[in-house]
């Protein structure tokens, strides 16, 4: 008699590639809202971010129920931070190759935008700091909240941490650049205030949580105009 010995799943009852078990739990508990009932989560892709399929039931406005399938992309939780220097109104953000963009439609795809990175494990605040340190090679001190907000809520479930703090000459420690080692080629370029809001019109600046944050600096935030 052959014996066939089953296997797991990785990311399911197995570890993956990353050690993780049980990906297909997510959202199976939720309970914050009757009018949704989870029916099924698949785990389509696991690699360094997971791919989902979730099965719901959904309750419509008229009291009908219809049954909804939704796709979704968990790359865990970010954070971003806005750096600026009150006295010299400039602004310092981040130039880099992003891929994504380029394949749909920017031009070359270096992308101008505000130092940001993932949590991987950390609070937001301290997980800015060690962006800011390695992309922009500024030790950041007091850091402000700002928002946090969902980038694309359709599809992804990244909520984006979003912050706004000092810099000054002193608070440069370092060259930035990113960490090579994780493929990263930064370029820190700083601007003036007006040029960086300038920008978002031509559309040199097109990332939205660097917008945002620029146009909270010009409304709100510490570069006001008085």
């Amino acid at each position: 008699m052959k014996i066939t010995q089953e296997r797991g799943v990785p990311g399911i009852d197995v570890p993956d590639a990353r050690g993780r078990t049980g990906l297909d739990r997510a959202g199976r508990d939720l309970t914050g809202n009757p009018d949704v009932v989870i029916r099924d989560v698949e785990l389509l892709a696991t690699a360094w971010h997971v791919l989902r399929r979730t099965t719901y039931d959904y309750r419509r406005r008229d009291g009908s129920w219809s049954r909804e399938q939704r796709e979704t992309y968990d790359r865990g939780d970010g954070a971003c931070v806005l750096l600026y220097d009150p006295q010299r109104r400039t602004v310092l953000l981040t130039r880099q190759f992003r891929y994504p963009v380029y394949v749909n439609g920017h031009p070359d795809g270096m992308f101008v935008e505000a130092a940001a990175g993932l949590l991987d494990g950390d609070d937001p605040a301290a997980a800015i700091r060690r962006e800011a340190s390695e992309e922009l090679g500024v030790e950041v001190g007091e850091l402000e909240p700002v928002f946090a907000v969902w980038m694309s809520p359709g599809s992804v479930t990244e909520r984006v941490h979003c912050f706004a703090a000092p810099y000054s000459a002193a608070s440069r420690v370092g060259d930035g650049g990113g960490l090579a080692e994780d493929g990263e080629d930064i370029e820190v370029v700083e601007l003036g205030f007006d040029e960086a809001l300038a920008r978002i019109a031509t559309g040199e600046i097109a990332d939205a949580k660097t917008i945002m944050l620029l146009q909270w600096a010009a409304l709100r935030g510490p570069l006001t105009s008085t």
